[in-house]
């Protein structure tokens, strides 16, 4: 411990030296409104006890200088800061245009507030209107801005917001790790991202001893107790300004009904806030006995009142956020809050649409007390986000750069390309044929080529080619703009490389067998190359059983058995893209021999080669034929005589296919224990012969919390080449990297 804080120490030492010995980092913070100076305040106290690092210069602008938002500058003042720069920008009328012109008169008045401060670093919090207009100044000036809160999703205008001061912004400071991922998702430097936690953590994770019943009596009256009131904050949503404010009357409805002292809050500055108000008024809320009606809370004072309240209502981002540290019962209403990371403590009521609604969700959080939740942060924040202002470098160049993806070089378009329907060219590399189809997006066969599958491997890659040049060409006379090529194949394969690492032993030489580069090259398009099991599985995510599913199981019964694992939306490879080898699942250990080496997989019992072996058993042995059936002399014994067998009375028959079946069961209800999917999807010749002993075998041997779990038999005709396609599709139209 001792060697790293020497080592901390000689880097910030380091960083000094290039800024000039002597220079401190001149730092600037501006705040906009009590929201943000909430999170602002433990950065500011942090900077203001290292002067020997930092200068501090506090610009207040926004709500901050209006009566009717409570004139929380002064709770700045009380904080002991000095307050270099009081703008007013807030251009009233608490409408969208007002919101416009107050941006556009705060970037007429910071451009000399900044020339006279010359600042090294601007600090901006979160996704005010107010803060935009401080960002594009601070940018348009050369001057660096870090970012408080960037990388989180919520709804409203909030999120353009947001994510437009995360373009403009060189330095981010992000309170989780999705957050975090996002702003690498949208190209920001990783070098320049720090995963803090809120600041505003560090002050609230020590708040809860302090003495908080004078403060609820203050502003609640003497004879109210300890989690026997509610705290309301709501704000207008400024994308639905109307459903908003009748959102609010509802709120306010409900809340009378509830009949609980209830302390509540003025909305912020957004466009109809001023109807907000007057709904508040028109229902005599500042008058009502059980209501109390403020513009402002200092938030030591706040924090307390939320940490010991029955429940807080209302669509303000401390209720998702802020709350959970205390464990408080949370009620965020309709879409301002849409995508945050909430703890357990928040009821989202997203249509509140009815007071019964909102009524509802009143009784069942009002009282309760939930485990604290540290999502947000663990109070530690500032100083990281000190340590991490230390190690800036000032000499290095201003201009910030963007990490983007790599990607191949687009074809411009034209008219013609937008006119045609999107496609992919779909590759399924059987044991027995070869097949190429031209699928369009919304999963129609437009064209299907069949050949059978060359032995060698050149033989084999050659007719591929041959046939997907074939396709291409005839994709134009069909109207179809192919977007690249997808190929379903047996065995492992390494998606990421496009490589067939192991094949199946039906398909011979076909190991460590690259097979993107040469289709590529040739095409000149993008090759996906994937398992036909997990293949299936994504056919089933876009087009079958499993769409909008977030966790499945798809299970292919046919020659042999396979399958495909999608967990929360997506697919799972495993560390050597081994994953969904579920026909290799033992479920005997001293059962038949598989074709893998092993004794007693599910493959051993239930594929149509295990079925097709106990056939002809059966048919050596002279007990396969029943009444009503016959064969041909030359003609193979098939899992499909047994199956006929079984249908016509054979008892033995009927043994061997309900062994299989009930082997399949205990797979699936191994798969249960393991993945608790909420769906099976059985694929393949086999599966309607199944389902029903897989049913029996859940119902018989899995434990009572995966019982419920739906299993399906696909309704996909080709999933081979639908999920070969959906390789292409889903990547080649997706919008986030």
């Amino acid at each position: 411990e001792v060697y790293f804080k020497n080592l901390s120490k000689q880097k910030q030492k380091e960083v000094m030296e290039k800024n000039g010995n002597n220079h401190k980092l001149r730092v600037c913070v501006a705040t906009c409104n009590r929201a943000d100076y909430s999170k602002l305040a433990p950065i500011m106290f942090g900077i203001k006890a290292e002067p020997q690092f930092f200068e501090l210069d506090v610009v207040v602008l926004g709500s901050h200088l209006i009566d009717d938002y409570g004139n929380t500058y002064r709770m700045i003042e009380q904080d002991d800061f000095d307050i270099h720069t009081r703008l007013h920008t807030i251009v009233r009328g608490e409408d969208e245009a007002a919101m416009v012109e107050s941006v556009g008169l705060a970037l007429v008045k910071l451009p000399d507030v900044l020339n006279r401060l010359k600042p090294d670093i601007m600090i901006v919090h979160g996704d005010r209107f107010d803060a935009l207009a401080l960002a594009t100044s601070a940018a348009l000036m050369n001057i660096r801005i870090l970012h408080i809160e960037g990388g989180e999703v919520s709804g409203t205008i909030d999120d353009s917001i947001r994510h437009a001061i995360t373009k403009l912004a060189h330095y981010h400071v992000c309170c989780t790790r999705s957050a975090e991922q996002h702003l690498i998702a949208m190209c920001e430097d990783h070098d320049r991202i720090l995963l803090a936690g809120c600041p505003s953590y560090d002050k609230l994770l020590s708040a809860k001893n302090k003495d908080y019943m004078s403060i609820i009596r203050m502003w609640l009256g003497e004879d109210v107790k300890t989690r026997d009131y509610i705290v309301a904050l709501q704000h207008p949503v400024t994308t639905d300004i109307k459903h908003s404010i009748k959102m609010f009357e509802l709120t306010l409805d409900a809340l009378i009904s509830f009949n609980k002292r209830t302390l509540v809050l003025f909305p912020n500055v957004d466009a109809g806030s001023k109807e907000m108000v007057r709904v508040m008024r028109k229902k005599g809320i500042e008058h009502h006995p059980n209501f109390r009606a403020v513009k402002h809370v200092p938030f030591d004072q706040f924090i307390q009142l939320v940490a010991h309240a029955g429940c807080m209502i209302g669509n303000s981002s401390c209720g998702v956020r802020e709350v959970g540290a205390f464990g408080t019962p949370v009620i965020n209403l309709g879409t301002r809050q849409t995508g945050r990371e909430t703890g357990e403590n928040v009821l989202h009521v997203r249509d509140a649409d009815t007071q019964d609604k909102i009524l509802h969700a009143l009784q069942l959080q009002f009282g309760k007390q939930y485990p604290c939740s540290k999502i947000y942060g663990d109070g530690n924040a500032v100083p990281r986000i000190l340590k991490f202002l230390k190690s800036i470098d000032l000499k290095e160049p201003l201009q910030k750069k963007f990490c983007f993806p790599p990607v191949k070089d687009n074809i411009s378009q034209d008219i013609d390309h937008i006119l045609e329907t999107q496609s992919a060219l779909a590759v399924d590399l059987g044991g027995t044929n070869l097949r190429v189809a031209i699928v369009s997006m919304k999963g129609e066969i437009v064209k299907k080529y069949t050949q059978l599958n060359p032995k060698t491997y050149e033989d084999r890659l050659e007719l591929i080619l041959k046939m997907c040049i074939e396709a291409a060409s005839e994709a134009v006379n069909v109207n179809c703009r192919i977007l690249g090529v997808g190929i379903s194949t047996g065995g492992r394969v390494n998606p990421r490389e496009g490589i067939v690492l192991h094949s199946t032993k039906l398909i011979q030489e076909w190991s460590s067998v690259d097979l993107r580069t040469p289709i590529s090259d040739a095409l000149h398009l993008p090759v996906w190359v994937d398992n036909d099991g997990n293949c299936a599985a994504l056919a089933e995510r876009k087009f079958g059983h499993g769409k909008g599913i977030e966790n499945f199981v798809t299970l292919i019964t046919g020659t042999g058995i396979g399958g495909g694992i999608v967990h929360q939306h997506e697919l799972i490879h495993g560390s050597s893209f081994c994953a969904a080898e579920l026909g290799h699942i033992v479920v005997s250990l001293d059962g038949p021999e598989c074709l893998c080496g092993s004794q007693g997989c599910i493959e051993a019992y239930a594929s149509g080669i295990a079925l097709q072996r106990e056939a002809k058993k059966l048919h050596d042995e002279d007990l396969l034929l029943v009444e009503g059936m016959s064969m041909k002399e030359e003609e193979v014994v098939s899992a499909a005589h047994l199956i006929q067998a079984a249908k016509l009375g054979n008892a033995k028959a009927d043994s061997i296919l309900r062994t299989a079946g009930t082997a399949l069961g205990l797979g699936v209800v191994n798969i249960l224990h393991t993945m608790n999917p909420s769906l099976v999807i059985l694929s393949g010749v086999l599966a309607s012969h199944y389902v029903n002993a897989v049913k029996d075998v859940i119902n018989r041997q899995a434990l009572a919390s995966v019982k419920t779990v739906d299993v399906v038999v696909s309704n996909l005709a080709d999933p081979a080449l639908l999920g070969a396609a959906s390789l292409v599709l889903d990547y080649t139209t997706r919008r986030i990297y």
